[in-house]
């Protein structure tokens, strides 16, 4: 794999995740307790055996910096095997990334340098599990120029996506931009095949139309401008990724999971996807683990064990250093150092990192972003009115608190 350079795109604002991008890069928004957004594609690259790694930032990217620096050093002595961090530094001009594509133009340099067979540009800001060395034996299969991760949908959420259009052998013959009307993928007319915005490109041919994009007024954006324009003059292809080989599958386990959580619902449902007994998403692949800082924390505390006063969780994901003292968590996904006090229940939601709920609250369907301290008898996602006041309310109707944030009303009933 040293002939593989990946460009990890994590310089996202995140704007439909407000408010938890407040103070930070999408990438860098807490995941499942004890992960960040960007850990799952470097899991990926790691995972894959790729180790040469340039994470392309620009946006609130100093909390996405320290996690790097922090969680993910890799050895000194080989030259290749790097994690590095590449701001944006305005190298081609006086602009800013002005797209994905401009951000790979401006660092064109990082490839010439190092020449490699083949750039793996991939996002840092959707949930999966991808064993990428099989699409890059899938590229080199179809000796293709570029090759685009795509999974196939319903055609009735094809407004969501940028959808793929393929003949019969999976070679690109168009793209469309959330259509109302979809092509679908040959002999499956219920099904469109959505873009992934996970790419492989044959270095040559990458900088070559990023160069021919450069010249040009356009988003310098690979889903709208850059693929649309060559797809006509090179070979490429889409990569199903309900294909993808991964190690340590149990009999009858897929792998077709992939969640863009771009939006506070979508980020509390993938969230949620991860407590039940067999979840749609599974962490617990020791065959292809999710890497996460190691934090100095005691194990999770369980304390009391009365009627009415049972420290307790149920279907529950709890993190290091939590402590639930006479309280009960249900269907709940809790940070670390969470410390939920006596006669209080949680129930479908999310806690960040030290979070503290005071005796006798109830809190449903709601994300409690890093250092907020909940006073006693609050109740949180029960009166939406009563909420809206105060923080922002999900369509979906999950309360977001931010990071931080002093929870400073009366309590209601």
């Amino acid at each position: 794999m040293l002939d593989v350079l990946a460009m990890v795109m994590a310089g996202g604002k995140g704007e439909r995740l407000y408010p938890l991008t407040r103070d930070r890069t999408k990438p860098a928004v807490p995941f499942g307790g004890k992960y960040r957004l960007i850990d799952f594609v470097l899991s990926n690259m790691i995972n894959s055996d790729i180790h040469s790694i340039y994470v392309l930032t620009q946006f609130k990217s100093q909390s996405l910096s320290e996690h790097i620096l922090e969680n993910w050093r890799l050895g000194t002595i080989l030259e290749r095997h790097f994690i590095i961090q590449v701001p944006a530094q305005m190298r081609t001009g006086e602009t800013w990334y002005r797209g994905t594509a401009d951000a790979i133009y401006q660092n064109a340099h990082l490839i010439r340098n190092h020449k490699p067979e083949i750039v793996a540009i991939f996002g840092a800001d959707h949930i999966y599990k991808m064993n990428i060395r099989d699409m890059i034996e899938y590229h080199r299969e179809k000796e293709a120029d570029v090759t685009v991760a795509a999974i196939p949908y319903p055609k009735s959420e094809s407004r969501s996506y940028g959808v793929i259009e393929v003949d019969e052998s999976w070679r690109v013959k168009g793209f469309q931009e959330k259509p109302e009307k979809p092509a679908p993928i040959p002999g499956k007319p219920d099904l469109i095949l959505a873009s992934m915005g996970n790419y492989l490109f044959n270095s040559e041919v990458l900088l070559e139309v990023l160069e021919t994009d450069a010249k040009t007024e356009s988003t310098h954006d690979f889903g709208r401008d850059i693929l649309p324009s060559t797809y006509r003059d090179f070979k490429i292809y889409a990569y199903d990724f309900r294909r993808n080989k991964l190690p340590g599958l149990e009999p009858g386990e897929a792998n077709d999971y992939w969640r863009d959580v771009g939006t506070i619902d979508s980020y509390w449902e993938a969230n949620m996807d991860l407590r039940s007994v067999t979840p749609k998403f599974n962490l617990y692949n020791k065959y292809w683990p999710i890497y996460a800082g190691r934090i100095p924390a005691p194990p999770a505390k369980f304390v009391h064990n009365m009627e009415g006063r049972r420290g307790q969780a149920l279907n529950s994901i709890i993190s290091e250093g939590c402590i639930i003292s006479g309280s009960t968590v249900v269907d709940s996904v809790l940070g670390p150092f969470v410390h939920i006090h006596s006669y209080s229940e949680v129930s479908q939601s999310i806690l960040m990192e030290d979070v503290e709920v005071g005796r006798a609250s109830r809190i449903r369907r709601a994300i409690i972003d890093k250092h907020v301290l909940i006073p006693p008898e609050t109740r949180i996602g029960f009166d939406l009115d009563e909420d809206r006041k105060v923080y922002y309310v999900s369509p979906g109707g999950v309360v977001v608190i931010p990071k931080g944030s002093k929870y400073d009303r009366p309590p209601y009933v």
